[in-house]
């Protein structure tokens, strides 16, 4: 039988699994790009434990935003390798099925994975397949400025308007769990 198909009994609706509609919570959401820049949210932090809380915090909440602004980093360093351009761009045809525009979780030999083993994965992929190219410098460099641009809007940008979901935060190691 199908998954909807017509039984003696008229059609037979099928549920998703528990364990995908939860999951589904996890994958990966862009922020709005006019909340990534909004200016108003830009504060310094009064003390280095603070800036470390907020990285942690806009890290988690901006983490395709931080991808996207990664890729096109690495993207304008190599301007002037196009052989490097073409294996960039064959790559990001990979992040934008694996991690930028899917609706489900990923499911792999029945197993759901976690966004973040996706981006570390395609990350790994995008620049061992850049260095094959002979590119290895830029793709340092560009990562260094992809590194040092992020680490500088996640230590400025405030955190007291951004809103984490239960499982959000939870994921983020954001609770407690002493009572």
């Amino acid at each position: 039988m199908s998954r909807n198909s017509a039984s003696p009994y008229g059609v037979i609706p099928t549920a998703r699994p528990p364990l995908v509609s939860h999951a589904r919570s996890f994958y990966a959401a862009r922020r709005p790009w006019r909340v990534f820049f909004a200016i108003s949210g830009l504060s310094l932090p009064f003390s280095y434990a603070e800036a470390m809380a907020r990285i942690r915090h806009n890290l988690n909440y901006f983490r395709v935003n931080y991808a996207l602004v990664a890729l096109i980093i690495l993207f304008c360093s190599l301007v002037y390798h196009p052989i490097s351009m073409i294996v960039f761009l064959v790559t990001f045809v990979a992040w934008i099925f694996l991690y930028f525009y899917r609706d489900d979780p990923l499911v792999v030999f029945g197993r759901i994975v976690d966004d973040r083993v996706v981006l570390v994965g395609l990350s790994l992929v995008t620049v061992v397949a850049l260095v094959l190219t002979h590119v290895g410098l830029n793709v340092l460099v560009a990562l260094i400025v992809a590194v040092v641009v992020i680490g500088v809007h996640a230590a400025f940008r405030g955190t007291e308007d951004l809103f984490l979901d239960e499982n959000e935060a939870a994921e983020g190691g954001l609770l407690s769990v002493v009572r």
